[in-house]
């Protein structure tokens, strides 16, 4: 095999990626993701190292959080941009090494992670080759060193948002360093893995909390919103992924110059928050989840902005309207630098070609309704447990996580619409594209689709289940009329995952499939002690959650 990578749903065969990614990455690319990895891990051998011996690690840390972002699936397949950040991991690592040596500190034998040295790019193709998932032979270890990075990867997505915010949590940083380095042990045993995979969760529930703040502080509390689906007759961008900051920033520059914005996907929830809804050029929603943007693109006409993962190879025919940003990157796709100095994007080079572009083609017509995060729903809680009270609602459903590609997707479809009038169901995500625009109707006035935000929202779904929790005075989150039914794709879904665990819920559903990465043994122990399953037939599942 030339590569080797399971950390996605769309794993080939439900085993593997071997030869090129599903998402649609090259062997080499996959391969010096995984050198990446392996040289993060060496940054944070040192950073543990420097911590002790108080040298300064804010670079180490900022550097990890946006080393694991962009090996998250989707989100960079620019081998040139991946190879500067093993580059830079290097001098970063090997800054603080001769800091510590300055002070005198001795240096103990440390893994080849930490050591290594890039002498040049043949160095560094050679081996991306060897440093890959399957280095680690036992297959229990080995699964649970992987789900335990993956949860990192996503806490990296969450802390790389919020940092961009000017929020930080250093207890987070410390957790991702402590839990990098365990990965690089060979006497690690399953169990010392299996309480720091548990640990990560807890970790999830704060950096989910800490983007939550970062984001209403800095825009104000998610409210109920119509968001258009239509079309204007002017030039445009449609901006897709997550970072609301750059949305921020390309609001405020192509605000005066004719041209529209539109978001795709993930960045729907923007719409929610108070302080966007102040511009006029900020039209609606354009599209579907992200798998359906080959064709959605092409539509769309104007230029498309990615700030983070969910991209699909694009089309030449509309490749040279698409530019990356952040952690985002795609080879011969223009790339906007990142902020310097407490200075914002520059966004001039995308807003004076979206000037020279058609206005997008119509797709569809009407609005959607959004913007039920923990704040807006604890405004009408009385609503709520009044509705539960009277049996109007029956049950909860937690239907939150991704969408994608595989035609076994369509069960999510299939079972909202099947769902009886007396449920309600609770959603972050893109999952919520599988079933936002059916027709589900209300509960007296409570909408039926309940849509928190993006997939890190997911941490409102789980203030409002622990806030019924207490207003039912109920010893334990399980006895609520709530049942997870949950979609996955890529690792930020394993860290809302784990977070959900250390919360105690159980009984969790998880489809289309189980991850490939769970070793059968790994897999057991979800299932005894947190009862993870995954999905049936929609009728089967429907006998299950509603019983």
């Amino acid at each position: 095999m030339s590569m080797f990578c399971y950390q996605c749903q769309e794993a080939a065969k439900g085993e593997g990626c071997t030869i090129k990614g599903v998402c649609g990455k090259e062997d080499s690319t996959a391969n010096l993701q995984d050198l990446l990895i392996y040289v993060t891990k060496g940054v944070s051998l040192f950073t543990e190292i420097a911590k002790k011996n108080s040298v300064a690690i804010d670079k180490a840390d900022k550097f990890v959080f946006e080393a694991l972002f962009v090996t998250i699936t989707n989100a960079n397949f620019d081998d040139n941009k991946i190879t500067n950040k093993i580059i830079e991991g290097i001098q970063v690592r090997d800054a603080l090494k001769k800091e510590l040596e300055n002070k005198g500190v001795t240096i103990p034998k440390l893994p080849a992670n930490a050591t290594w040295v890039a002498e040049s790019d043949e160095a560094i193709k050679a081996k991306s080759e060897i440093v890959g998932i399957l280095t680690e032979q036992n297959e229990d270890i080995r699964s649970l060193k992987e789900l335990l990075t993956y949860g990192l990867k996503g806490m990296a997505a969450y802390a790389e948002h919020a940092f961009n915010l000017g929020y930080t949590d250093e207890k987070v940083f410390a957790f991702m360093h402590k839990a990098l380095v365990a990965t690089t042990r060979t006497d690690i045993t399953v169990d010392e893995l299996v309480g720091l995979t548990l640990e990560c969760g807890e970790y999830g529930v704060n950096v989910m909390a800490l983007l939550d703040k970062a984001n209403t502080e800095s825009y104000g509390n998610p409210e109920i919103t119509k968001v258009n689906i239509g079309v204007r007759n002017n030039p445009a961008i449609l901006i897709s992924g997550h970072d609301l900051k750059d949305m921020e920033e390309l609001l405020k520059q192509t605000e005066g110059t004719g041209v529209d914005v539109y978001t795709h996907s993930e960045m729907l929830p923007a719409h929610y928050y108070p302080a966007f809804k102040k511009y006029e050029h900020f039209v609606g929603n354009y599209g579907n989840a992200w798998w359906k943007q080959k064709e959605e693109f092409e539509s769309f006409n104007g230029a498309i902005l990615f700030t983070t993962n969910c991209i699909v190879p694009p089309k030449d025919s509309y490749k040279n309207r698409v530019y990356t940003t952040g952690a985002s990157g795609f080879d011969g796709c223009t790339h906007i630098a990142d902020r310097k100095d407490g200075q914002p994007k520059d966004f001039t080079v995308i807003i004076e070609h979206a000037k020279k572009l058609p206005a997008p083609t119509e797709i569809e017509t009407g609005e959607i309704v959004g913007g039920f995060a923990h704040n807006q729903v604890l405004q009408l809680a009385d609503k709520v447990v009044d509705a539960v009270k009277s049996g109007a609602i029956k049950k909860f459903l937690v239907m939150a996580g991704c969408d994608g590609r595989m035609k076994g997707r369509e069960y999510y479809t299939d079972f909202a619409d099947q769902l009886p009038q007396n449920t309600v169901i609770l959603t972050a995500g893109c999952a919520k594209y599988r079933y936002n625009k059916l027709p589900l109707g209300d509960i007296g006035g409570i909408p039926r689709v309940l849509d928190a935000g993006q997939c890190n929202d997911s941490y409102s779904l789980a203030v409002v289940a622990l806030k019924l929790k207490e207003v039912f005075e109920l010893n334990d989150i399980n006895e609520l009329p709530i049942a997870y039914n949950i979609a996955w794709y890529e690792q930020k879904a394993v860290i809302v995952l784990l977070a959900l665990l250390h919360l105690g819920v159980k009984n969790i559903h998880l489809g289309p499939t189980l991850p490939a990465f769970l070793s059968p043994n790994v897999a057991n122990v979800l299932v005894e002690n947190f009862g993870i399953a995954g999905i049936g037939t929609v009728e089967e599942d429907l006998k299950l959650h509603l019983a």
